[in-house]
């Protein structure tokens, strides 16, 4: 068994207490005392580090804010655009698209012209959420192929399916229909016609209604229902409950809403 020597050994205690930083530690390899460093990041490194993350997640909650309001817009921009159509068309052939007597006249053979009896009033006849089997005879279906046909807006044709409707950025059915005082999609809505674009988060929702209207979904010309309701008469929600006092439901920011716009 090896002799130790306890002199040399306390000697050289006494010398690395005096000559290691506080961070060292001693290994003995083959009987002799090794000091070794600690290793680890410095403070410097630490806030380094920290300041890189906190941009990363910076940059990545921007970009999706950056995101979301360009789809907010997307969704106003289909709002602004459709009593666009209406107007267009009625200035190039003094006739409401899906209504108008004269389609093929206007639009070619291609055109579906709805049977007498109920174009020419000035009234789409349907409701805004018509299948596209319906366009023979719903005239809010025949609105988007007569545009269409008009070259006043994009989009496929012959219309055959609901695919050929148009969507909005969250692939929400668009829709137009006329608007009624006793059978209104949303209840209170006033207004010659009624523009509907349906499965818009409710976060949405509410910044649409303050970037186009009073910035309540209950009230004013832009309102929220929930869902995509194939009824009439539904009850909006509103941004906090009781304002108006009659609202008793408030806009999930998380859930899907139809949004109608009366013009």
């Amino acid at each position: 068994m090896p002799q130790i020597n306890c002199y040399r050994t306390l000697e050289n205690l006494a010398a690395f207490h005096d000559a290691a930083p506080p961070w060292a530690w001693i290994e003995t390899v083959g009987g002799e005392n090794i000091m070794r460093k600690q290793s680890g990041f410095t403070l410097v490194e630490i806030s380094i580090v920290l300041v890189i993350i906190g941009l990363l997640l910076g940059g990545v909650l921007k970009g999706q804010e950056l995101i979301n309001s360009a789809r907010v817009k997307n969704f106003a921009t289909d709002f602004r655009n459709i009593p666009v159509l209406v107007y267009a068309y009625q200035d190039k052939f003094r006739a409401l698209p899906g209504d108008d007597t004269g389609a093929i006249a206007h639009l070619g053979s291609a055109a579906t012209q709805i049977p007498p009896g109920s174009t020419g009033n000035g009234v789409l006849n349907g409701n805004w959420y018509d299948d596209a089997s319906l366009l023979a005879t719903s005239e809010t279906v025949a609105f988007w192929e007569h545009v269409r046909l008009a070259n006043l807006a994009a989009g496929p044709l012959p219309i055959v399916s609901n695919a050929d409707l148009p969507r909005n950025a969250n692939t929400g059915r668009i829709g137009i229909e006329s608007g009624s005082s006793t059978n209104a999609y949303i209840s209170g809505m006033s207004g010659s016609f009624v523009v509907c674009s349906a499965n818009i988060l409710g976060q949405f929702a509410k910044q649409l209604d303050v970037m186009m209207d009073d910035g309540n979904p209950y009230t004013g010309s832009l309102r929220a229902v929930p869902g995509s309701p194939t009824t009439r008469n539904n009850i909006p929600h509103c941004a906090v409950v009781g304002t108006p006092s009659a609202c008793s439901q408030a806009v999930d920011d998380g859930g899907n809403y139809t949004v109608c716009m009366s013009f």
